[in-house]
């Protein structure tokens, strides 16, 4: 008589392990996924804080050259505002060089020797710090062409500058509607919410040691 209960009460222990088991195979599974997808994410930021890198040093240097051109005294405004807009172009790119080595160096060795959960926080904190690198590249861009303009005022004949200040100015504007149509709406699509897709299993990254699960 008491047989049946007790084997009833087993079935019902087997199967409850057996559904723990599968659920904890489940989220190990999506778990394996989700930082999948997170590496690819932090392969392609570290390649993008490369690239920029790499244009932002060429173009403190030509910042840097444009420094040592030897330039008339007169008219003197324009010549202090041909001096701060190189030193403002040539400190921007020099930053952004800093901010994209130290990003594309320390983020990958945070998500792979960190503890639990760096993956994510290595990838959401490059996403910030790669917006901003981004901004302060392009500020150096523009600030770049601004000494341009005033080079050309500087040296050339008036209807020579006005000739070469038009080409400058629609490279400004042509720069303008790339980044409009660009980095706006594809970082804000790709850095902004993608950035963010950590967040989707979080209990994955605090389940307890003892292999007990805490419901958020």
């Amino acid at each position: 008589k008491n047989s049946l209960p007790s084997l009833l009460a087993l079935r019902c222990q087997k199967s409850s392990t057996m559904l723990y088991a599968d659920k904890r195979a489940l989220e190990t599974n999506l778990k394996v996924e989700l930082l999948e997808i997170r590496e690819k994410e932090l392969n392609f930021y570290t390649n993008n804080c490369q690239n920029i890198g790499t244009q932002a040093a060429m173009l403190a240097g030509f910042a840097f050259a444009g420094m040592m051109q030897p330039l008339p005294d007169q008219p003197e405004v324009l010549r202090v505002l041909f001096l701060v807009s190189t030193v403002s172009a040539l400190g921007l790119q020099l930053v952004t060089v800093v901010t994209t080595t130290l990003l594309s160096m320390l983020s990958p060795g945070l998500a792979l020797r960190g503890p639990d959960g760096s993956m994510h926080t290595a990838v959401d904190g490059m996403v910030d710090e790669y917006r901003l690198s981004f901004y302060t590249f392009m500020l150096g861009l523009i600030a770049t062409h601004f000494a341009a303009a005033f080079f050309v005022w500087l040296v050339f004949l008036w209807w020579q500058a006005a000739v070469l200040s038009f080409c400058i100015f629609f490279s400004l504007a042509m720069l303008y509607r790339m980044t409009r149509a660009h980095p706006r709406g594809e970082m804000r699509r790709y850095g902004g919410d993608m950035g963010r897709c950590g967040n989707a299993l979080p209990h994955l990254e605090r389940t307890p040691a003892s292999g007990r699960e805490r419901e958020n």
